[in-house]
């Protein structure tokens, strides 16, 4: 997450970008209210744009730090019909939050995609919902990364589109513990089977952490089980890269392992209490992985984001024929 491409040998999970899960955003906005941002779908099209008609695409909420979802947001979509896709949300709570399934109540139903300038946008009791074609706001010389940090100073994601999942509601219809932790999975359905393809929550982890055949195991696993996995192999990888002795390794380690997100909602939203649009967490996660040698790409946040639900920019328009 966060570097685009989340299944093994930089491609998307089944070699399909409508399963591949880009960014995950938690803040709050005046009101006392709550948002949740899940994209998907790098490099998204301008045009033709879909959810995968087979996959869950889920926001998980902790809101007890038991390392277990108590409240999900499932968003299911259509077939595609007539150029045109429908979503529908589902709220599960309690044990049924814990199953990959589209459980529980929909909140949402048959909602159009949206694929133009202006979202589509549906109130549904206390909640706000918009899922559609957006800019990406995600920053970052991924170039200049390649390049062994040798900065290009040209922002990768400054043309690009995802399809945005964004959910708004009062901070308490969560939890009225203002603490929650959050993660974000995308689930496929095949022979009869629901299998998760792709999971996370603290950006650019796998794409730095993970050797390409412990990718797609990590994409089907839960955060409860990610330090017992992750803690020994993790450490070696940041004493190796941050010459890090294996105490400080833990400690660092201990920031993103279990993947949930956590956000104290009774303080402001900054990378990594929760994470904002414009927090720069390509630096965050350089500066961590080379013990402080790197202090970030100099790549700033995008001019683009709304002031406004649903917070994502609008799409950019596909590139001009040559």
């Amino acid at each position: 997450m966060s570097h685009h491409l989340s299944g093994p040998n930089l491609r998307s999970p089944m070699d399909d970008p409508r399963l591949d899960l880009t960014d995950l955003y938690a803040f709050t906005v005046p009101g006392d209210r709550t948002v949740l941002i899940m994209n998907v779908y790098p490099v998204a099209p301008a045009e033709g744009a879909a959810l995968h008609p087979d996959a869950v695409y889920r926001i998980n909420v902790d809101t007890d730090g038991d390392q277990q979802a108590d409240v999900a947001f499932s968003v299911v979509g259509s077939p595609v019909r007539g150029g045109e896709q429908t979503v529908s949300v589902h709220l599960a709570t309690g044990a049924q939050a814990r199953s990959h399934e589209a459980a529980g109540e929909r909140i949402a139903a048959d909602v159009r995609l949206g694929n133009g300038s202006a979202p589509v946008v549906v109130e549904s009791g206390p909640y706000t919902f918009s899922a559609g074609l957006r800019s990406d706001p995600f920053f970052a010389d991924l170039d200049g990364i390649v390049k062994k940090f040798q900065w290009t100073g040209v922002d990768w994601g400054a043309d690009k589109n995802v399809l945005g999942i964004v959910l708004e509601m009062p901070n308490d219809v969560l939890s009225a513990d203002p603490v929650i932790g959050v993660w974000a999975r995308v689930s496929l359905r095949r022979d009869g089977r629901l299998t998760s393809v792709d999971r996370g929550a603290h950006p650019s982890l796998t794409a730095y952490f993970n050797a390409e055949e412990a990718k797609e195991a990590y994409n089907a696993g839960e955060p409860a089980e990610d330090w017992a996995t992750y803690r020994e192999p993790w450490t070696a990888a940041l004493q190796h890269f941050g010459g890090y002795d294996a105490q400080a390794a833990e400690r660092a380690l201990r920031t993103v392992l279990p993947d949930i997100l956590r956000f104290d909602r009774a303080r402001p939203a900054a990378y990594p209490n929760g994470r904002t649009l414009i927090d720069d967490v390509t630096s965050a996660r350089l500066a961590m992985l080379t013990n402080g040698k790197v202090a970030g790409d100099h790549i700033g946040p995008h001019g683009d984001l709304l002031t406004a639900f649903p917070y994502l920019g609008p799409p950019h328009p596909a590139p001009a024929a040559g």
